[in-house]
């Protein structure tokens, strides 16, 4: 589904990625760990366009969409929940999911509807008149994730999806994301909430300065005492 070859990455003059190389499986569902600063927003960056990276491949499904812009490789079929929720703040909640259905050909007869995402949601059904920018952070969440299932991707890239909610909301979001590995979807988690991630992911990456420090299967990485206390402060 995914494959991203030896990437090198800048900021400017900043060297961020020096040479990361990983894999997406379709139906897999892979989490990319680290302390922050370490780079793992710039992979997701580089993976749908937005940071390019200046040396090394980017392949989603057998193309190569290096440098592609974000919403040509959207209309192929790559999602993205980005950091920080980036909801339109003065569209109501059905307009921007109804803004992500229109925006590529690839959502157009897929399986995620407005109804079906709201079932998933059944927060934003009562909210759906709401100003997005007048929600909570919760619910804001739940819209930005919803929204990128309006585009129906084959691969959802996820940035920190549960960073600054409640204990309560980040149940709430793990249960949507296990829901959405169940029905196959496969998908790219950057998470900071270690024990979330490793009961998510098949697979995980810990990134460091830039570069993969340890992969292997997500069970495996919670018996580490060694690359959790060093690389993930746990």
């Amino acid at each position: 589904m995914l494959e991203v070859r030896d990437i090198h990455t800048y900021y400017g003059d900043s060297y961020v990625l020096q040479g990361m190389s990983l894999r997406v499986e379709r139906g897999q569902v892979v989490g990319i760990l680290g302390r922050n600063g370490m780079g793992k927003t710039t992979l997701i960056r580089s993976i749908v366009g937005f940071t390019p990276p200046r040396r090394g491949q980017v392949l989603f499904k057998d193309h190569d969409i290096t440098g592609w812009p974000s919403n040509r490789s959207v209309s192929l079929g790559l999602g993205l929940v980005p950091q920080g929720r980036r909801v339109f703040p003065s569209l109501t909640v059905l307009e921007n999911l109804l803004v992500a259905a229109r925006g590529t050909a690839h959502a157009v007869g897929g399986p995620w509807t407005v109804d079906r995402v709201m079932d998933l949601f059944p927060r934003l059904r009562e909210r759906a008149g709401n100003r997005a920018g007048k929600l909570s952070g919760g619910e804001q969440q739940m819209l930005a994730i919803a929204r990128a299932l309006m585009t129906n991707p084959e691969l959802l890239l996820m940035d920190e999806p549960t960073e600054g909610l409640a204990p309560l909301l980040v149940r709430e979001v793990g249960r949507v994301i296990e829901s959405l590995k169940v029905s196959g979807l496969s998908i790219l988690l950057v998470e900071q909430n270690l024990p979330l991630a490793i009961r998510l992911a098949d697979h995980v990456h810990v990134v460091s300065r830039g570069r993969i420090v340890y992969s292997g299967p997500a069970p495996a990485l919670w018996a580490n005492a060694d690359v959790k206390s060093r690389y993930l402060g746990v």
